[in-house]
């Protein structure tokens, strides 16, 4: 009964025990109190005047393009500046004309003047290519013209080595030669480098011409929009036969001009005289033409038949044909044709060809709407020097070039 008793009072205490836990953890925890100033519930803070425009202002926009219409046409404005690079000079002393100001010209395009945007007078560097003619026709010119004192080749080697050694100056000048035959052959890629220049020279005077025809519009055509040729002679490593050429239109230069040292016969090329003609006004690069075998001419016209003989000796009238093509070229491309009778001309021919280089007015004129046809529109450089606006075109003339091509 003890026993009883007592076993009956610890499962009592326990069930006791239980149940005050189980209440005790059923009543809510207190919080902790708040650690420094921190207050238990943060008032909202009114918004300041700044940031209600802003909300405002992001609203609208949301609403606007909520209701804008999607219009699937474009608007594009193009604007075409057309540069001219024109040189002034005296038409009776030849004095190359300095100083001159933007008032001081006038561009028509098409007869219609429009008004000049750009004008600059840079003193930039000049870049070239020396297109020499090197063939046996250039042997058997130049021999008879010195009445056999000297080789023949001479007579197109001397321009180009007192060119080269005289007016390429280090470190902003480059020039590049090109000797052409039957295809034209790179013979120094550009360089300003005194050993290359004198190397290309020397070049040309160990080696003697290969081939009798004179492709002339081939090798305008290459040196002026590129194509493929033969790999430069002094870099040449033996790896490839052909080689892809950019230009002179591509080159990025301020200055950038054509000198022409050849005849002007052409034999055989694949490339017409109209096609070389147009070539030669879109590139819109200045060509300076020396001709050669004009001594020759002179000499022995009385004894040349008029055409071609059977034994390929060109007639008087494949000369006179050369020296109209090659007033055309230079014409048309905005240089000048030089025609070369005896060696004393040389010196004053180069300074020429270097003072119109060098002294250039830059021209930019808008011409503003006109039809997208690709047809060709002529460019007219008027000059009034004295500035009493009269032109002066009895006086002076303006050299540059006489067309561009509209876009197609």
């Amino acid at each position: 009964m003890h026993f009883l008793m007592k076993l009956l009072l610890l499962i009592f205490l326990l069930n006791f025990l239980s149940l005050s836990d189980s209440f005790a953890q059923s009543r809510p925890q207190r919080p902790e109190p708040a650690k420094g100033n921190q207050k238990k519930n943060q008032r909202p803070v009114p918004k300041t005047e700044e940031e209600l425009r802003k909300e405002e202002e992001e609203r609208k926009r949301i609403e606007e393009e909520k209701k804008a219409i999607e219009d699937p046409e474009v608007l594009r404005i193009e604007t075409r500046i057309v540069n001219v690079d024109a040189v002034v000079y005296h038409k009776k002393t030849g004095q190359i004309i300095t100083g001159l100001k933007k008032e001081n010209f006038a561009v028509f395009d098409n007869g219609i003047r429009k008004p000049i945007v750009n004008f600059a007078t840079p003193e930039a560097p000049i870049t070239v290519a020396l297109l020499v003619e090197y063939s046996k026709w250039t042997e058997v010119f130049g021999y008879y013209a010195s009445r056999g004192f000297e080789p023949g080749k001479y007579e197109v080697i001397r321009p180009v080595a007192q060119f080269l050694s005289r007016f390429i100056k280090p470190p902003d000048d480059y020039a590049t030669v090109i000797a052409f035959d039957l295809r034209p052959t790179p013979l120094v890629d550009f360089t300003n480098d005194p050993a290359k220049l004198r190397a290309v020279v020397d070049l040309l005077l160990r080696n003697n011409p290969a081939f009798r025809e004179n492709n002339l519009y081939d090798a305008l055509k290459f040196v002026l929009i590129g194509g493929k040729g033969d790999p430069v002679v002094l870099e040449n490593s033996g790896k490839e036969s052909q080689v892809e050429y950019a230009g002179m239109v591509e080159v990025k230069a301020k200055r950038k001009a054509v000198i022409l040292v050849a005849s002007g016969i052409d034999t055989f090329s694949r490339t017409s005289y109209d096609e070389a003609r147009k070539i030669i006004q879109r590139a819109g690069i200045p060509i300076y033409i020396i001709s050669t075998g004009n001594m020759f001419f002179k000499l022995y016209e009385p004894y040349l038949p008029a055409t071609d003989s059977i034994s390929g000796m060109p007639g008087r009238l494949t000369f006179l044909q050369a020296q109209n093509a090659m007033n055309t070229f230079a014409k048309e491309s905005g240089g000048q044709h030089f025609p070369m009778t005896f060696e004393s001309e040389i010196p004053s021919i180069l300074n020429s060809i270097n003072s119109l280089l060098r002294n250039q007015y830059s021209l930019g004129f808008d011409p503003g709407e006109i039809p997208k046809d690709g047809k060709r529109r002529k460019i007219e450089v008027k000059v009034d020097v004295n500035g009493d606006g009269v032109f002066d075109e009895k006086e002076y003339v303006v050299q540059h070039r006489p067309f561009y091509f509209a876009d197609k």
